[in-house]
């Protein structure tokens, strides 16, 4: 019997019961839509990780103000240590410029937030206070105009640089450069506009508070420490950023760093010190386990199917055991048998894979939309999940097909 004659019969089988066929592909679907659902959300919050740790510069050094009793919640400082340090200083980042053999730029930066308002639209954003080497440290770079000058720093100019989304926020479509914006009660200048980063903020790691830098508006750090109010318990700079000459020395220039950081602090542990590249390796780690634990669970719903299928092929067969019976009579072998019942398990499994990627996919649009998760769906998570739909077919399939093969031919036709 040619392969043509196998799938007609084979397709006779299946089309002669469609609602058994149906519920039969129901495991199959839904268990490669999970598959990729669950895979696809796990490459999203990977590569949502990977572009915030590449946007703070794979192979700096962050350092950020720590307050030991702001994050227990007491909300009050050790008054034994708190007149030990002023915090993060101008003072410090000189020193590690200084004394620090693998710091290349030193990019000390002070934040607050603020509204920014330019005619009708207002924007609550950060304001951050920084040194023109920021574009080198953070691998930023100027979609428009140009970044503030060593100039305008040492003259606290009232000039400033928008990220990407406060552009769009306070501008829409409208030309930005040279037009008049209030932050707070100033009257600030726009000379440039930096380039989309399009990462979202979140903590990495449980370590490292990261936002969405595209709201942020870049003002001279001058400007920021002389022109608004602060109190003065508050520390000089709430971040420090190292770009570090010998990415493979990160973690020595980490450890110099440290020494002297808690020189100058007389030991108070009032910062905290960040690797973005070891960060970037342990967020892959934990990545690659949510899959793999994602992946399982999804696939669990793939055997179910599967078994689903081996039971109605064993019904199946036992219904038509007179027909089997009568191909056997007419001259049909046991393979090709065999192959007709295989080739349906295999096309209820495969047909259930092909709806379940077109599930799968609508899912993730949909978690993307109302969830606003990334998702990203991989070529490989569809190649998987069609191999294993198919795997099941085969596996699940083989023994109810063989149970029809093995079948002896009177007995079969004696069956009623």
């Amino acid at each position: 019997m040619d392969i043509r004659e196998t799938l007609d019969l084979s397709v006779a089988g299946l089309t002669s019961h469609k609602l058994r066929t149906v519920l039969t592909m129901l495991g199959i679907i839904f268990g490669v839509g999970a598959v990729i659902a669950m895979l696809s959300i796990g490459e999203g919050a990977k590569q949502e990780a990977l572009d915030q740790i590449s946007q703070m510069g794979i192979h700096n050094i962050i350092i950020q103000h720590w307050n030991p009793a702001e994050e227990d919640g007491t909300g009050e400082e050790d008054s034994g240590t708190s007149n030990l340090s002023a915090g993060l200083t101008r003072d410090d980042a000189l020193s590690i410029a200084e004394i620090c053999p693998l710091a290349e730029t030193v990019a000390p930066q002070r934040d607050m937030k603020a509204k920014a308002r330019y005619e009708s639209n207002s924007f609550q954003t950060m304001l951050v206070g920084t040194r023109p080497e920021y574009l080198d440290v953070l691998n930023a770079h100027m979609a428009e105009g140009v970044f503030f000058s060593e100039d305008d720093l040492l003259e606290s100019a009232r000039v400033c640089v928008l990220g990407a989304d406060a552009k769009r926020s306070l501008f829409y479509f409208e030309e930005a450069l040279g037009k008049q914006i209030k932050i707070q009660d100033q009257w600030f200048t726009v000379i440039g506009v930096l380039a989309d980063k399009g990462a979202a903020g979140g903590k990495i790691g449980g370590v490292l508070e990261v936002r969405n830098t595209d709201e942020d508006i870049y003002v001279p750090l001058n400007t920021i420490l002389k022109r608004f109010k602060w109190d003065p318990t508050d520390p000089e700079l709430t971040q420090v950023t190292i770009k570090v000459s010998d990415p493979d020395r990160l973690q020595e220039a980490a450890n110099i760093v440290r020494a002297i950081l808690q020189r100058r602090h007389r030991g108070v542990d009032d910062f905290k010190i960040a690797i973005p590249e070891e960060l970037m390796r342990q967020s892959q780690k934990t990545q690659a386990i949510f899959n793999i634990v994602m992946g399982c669970i999804a696939g669990i719903s793939l055997v179910v199917g599967g078994i689903g299928i081996m039971n109605i092929m064993l019904a199946s067969v036992l219904e038509r055991t007179r027909e089997i019976g009568i191909r056997r009579a007419l001259g049909a072998r046991r393979a090709d048998v065999l192959a007709q019942f295989l080739v349906e398990a295999v096309m209820v499994s495969l047909l259930g894979g092909i709806i379940g990627i077109l599930l799968g996919f609508s899912m993730t649009k949909i978690i993307t939309l109302y969830a606003h998760w990334k998702t990203i769906v991989q070529p490989w998570t569809i190649g998987l999940s069609f191999g294993v739909a198919a795997a099941i077919g085969v596996g699940f399939g083989y023994y109810p097909a063989r149970q029809a093969a093995m079948l002896n031919p009177i007995d079969a036709l004696r069956y009623e």
